[in-house]
Formats: C-alpha cells, structure tokens, sequence
C-alpha cells in the first residue's frame, strides 16, 4: 500500500525559521468578528439571521515567496541561466520537473556548515546504489531537519558547493531540495569564510550554477528522515505567481506500497 509523506512545513505566525524581518504573519478573523462583513454582502439579512450568528473565518496573510516549504525559480538566483539565456520564473518551470521520481541522500553527518563536494555526493549514491537518471528530483537530508522552529536552525546543516550542484545537473537533473533554510551552506559559516579568505565566489554558490545550467530547487523541506533512499515520487508543484523568484509548494511523497 502506498504511503503518502507531507515535506512541507506549515506556514506560521512569526515563526524561527526565517531571519527578522523576513518572518510571515497571519492575521485571524474569527466567524463572529467576520458576521458583520458578510451580512453586509447580502442586503436585508441580519446576524441573528446567520446559524449561531456566524459569519466566515479570514486569514490575512503577510509573507515573501520565500517563506514556508518553496521552490526557488532560476530568476531568483540570477538574471540568466544557461549561460545567457533570461532566467526563467516560477510560473515558467517545466510542470513535468515538478513530478518525478525522488532521491534521498543522507548527509546528517556532515558538521554544519560544511560545503557538500561532488565527490561526497557520488559517494553517497554509491552507498545508496543509484544511478542519477535525467529529471530524477534529488532531496537533501542536513542536520537541519530536526530543528526546524529552533532558534538556531538558521545556522545548521550542511550546503550544496558548486561543484556539488554541478554534479547532479550535468546528470540531467533539474529539481533539487534541503531541509535547511538555504540550498547553500547557512550564511553564518559563508560569513565566516568570506571574513577569512575575502573571496566573494563562496557566496551562494550553489546557487549561482544556475547561470550555467537553469534548475529549481526547495528548501525549508520537512520529514526527509522519514524518506526511503529511493523508491519514492516526489509532487511539488509551485503556485503559480506572473513574474515571481518563487512560489510556496505543498510537497509530498508518495512511497510506494
């Protein structure tokens, strides 16, 4: 029987999972404070006229298309991708990259931080006994995971390097995924390194490929430790937002039975 796996997290009230100033609110409406509202649409009906005097429960919500479980389009990282080409935007992302079969590497064991290389990446899908095939949708399993609302998930896990990012798209994947807050290595440790060498190629690296080779990836995922290696469907079809850099995903896995 096949099982199906909820990767996305819920969309929160200020939540620790974003630095200030980029956190989401919500503001909640109940169905009485709503009742005045909605008798006002229909002209002549009074409250007590409403079953239990009850109008409709409103959100209003206050969020950037980063927030929450979402898929980063090539127009975010960059204005090309392909090497020249315009990058594209959420509501351009092929559909069928959207739905394939998916790939669990585990690299809860790397120190957080660390900037994940190509060859920990084969070396993971040797032990796993894959073989990467074209639009195969690769997910990512940090220290991160766990820690999701903690104060200091900011800060954990592990990054995808250039050369790791590099790796998986020359193998015709297009659709990537963390559970961290960054596909890259947290800004903390980037910080760091940057402070150190001044090098400014260590900033977003892995996400810079994409203005050689155009790809997607989620970040913010959730459950990836509940995942199999592989033997698994990955949906996670983004809102459809004109000309945006992102768009939330309710992504899941469908496991099969």
């Amino acid at each position: 029987m096949r099982k199906i796996i909820d990767l996305s997290v819920a969309i929160q009230n200020e939540p620790v999972c974003d630095p200030p100033g980029m956190r989401p609110s919500i503001e909640y409406t109940t169905h009485a404070e709503n009742a005045a509202d909605f008798v006002a649409m229909f002209p002549g009906l009074r409250i007590d006229q409403l079953p239990d005097g009850q109008g409709a429960a409103v959100e209003r919500v206050t969020l950037s298309t980063h927030n929450g479980t979402h898929l980063d389009a090539p127009w975010h990282y960059h204005a090309t991708m392909n090497r020249g080409e315009r990058a594209i935007t959420i509501d351009e992302v092929p559909l069928e990259w959207c739905m394939q079969p998916g790939v669990k590497l585990d690299l809860r064991h790397f120190p957080d931080g660390h900037v994940s290389s190509a060859r920990e990446v084969e070396e993971e899908l040797r032990r796993i006994g894959h073989e990467l095939r074209p639009l195969d949708i690769v997910l990512i399993n940090t220290a991160a995971g766990a820690a999701f609302g903690r104060p200091d998930y900011l800060d954990l896990g592990c990054g995808m390097g250039r050369e790791a990012t590099l790796y998986l798209l020359e193998r015709g994947v297009r659709l990537v995924g963390t559970d961290g807050w960054s596909w890259d290595a947290p800004f903390s440790a980037t910080r760091k390194r940057f402070a150190k060498d001044g090098d400014p190629s260590v900033i977003w690296e892995g996400h810079k490929v994409g203005r050689d080779i155009g790809y997607c990836h989620m970040e913010k995922l959730t459950n990836l430790d509940r995942l199999p290696a592989v033997g698994f469907t990955v949906i996670c079809f983004p809102v459809k937002i004109e000309k945006a850099s992102a768009g939330w995903t309710r992504a899941v896995a469908i496991v099969d039975g």
